[in-house]
């Protein structure tokens, strides 16, 4: 995932792509396919502290190599440190840990998330890497994709328990037969 904007203006264009197609497709998949992982309790943090911490580490790992080129010992780091934030950040939306949320927490989570993983490839647009920009956004939107379909999800399942709620309120609501 190396975000390099100093490269070939082809390779870095894909670059950034993939970094974004890694963070919000490639991570989530990982863990839905090993969602009942007993390693997913021990990394889980909350919400609260694993967004922040992969905007920042994303901000930083997009818009440091804008000011100067970064030396590849850094990148070393940094790269899987961005890995590790994207783990954490997916799973109280995807697994069952102490830090799950419920079904109207991973909307707001992920639709929060969408727009502030999306400020650094503004950042390089503005910064004069367009092409670069752009296919960091293109690559981030299945986190968009997912964040509706979790939507969807929460809408049908309270769709379906509707006709339950009413059925015991208009019982409980009732005159009792002696």
């Amino acid at each position: 995932m190396d975000h390099s904007t100093h490269g070939t203006h082809l390779s870095s264009v894909a670059a950034m792509a993939l970094s974004g197609l890694v963070l919000t497709a490639v991570v989530p998949g990982m863990i839905r396919l090993a969602r009942r992982a007993k390693l997913w309790e021990r990394m889980s943090l909350p919400p609260g502290l694993a967004l922040p911490l992969l905007i920042l580490l994303h901000a930083w790992a997009v818009l440091a190599e804008l000011a100067r080129p970064m030396p590849v010992a850094v990148m070393f780091v940094s790269e899987p440190a961005l890995l590790w934030a994207a783990v954490t950040f997916w799973l109280p939306a995807l697994t069952r840990t102490r830090h799950r949320l419920s079904d109207p927490g991973r909307c707001l989570y992920l639709f929060l998330a969408a727009p502030l993983l999306d400020l650094p490839a503004l950042g390089a647009i503005a910064a004069g890497h367009s092409a670069e920009g752009i296919a960091m956004i293109v690559g981030m939107l299945p986190l968009g994709v997912i964040a509706a379909v979790t939507t969807w999800s929460w809408i049908t399942t309270e769709e379906r328990s509707a006709p339950d709620v009413l059925a015991v309120s208009a019982r409980g609501a009732a005159p009792r037969q002696p």
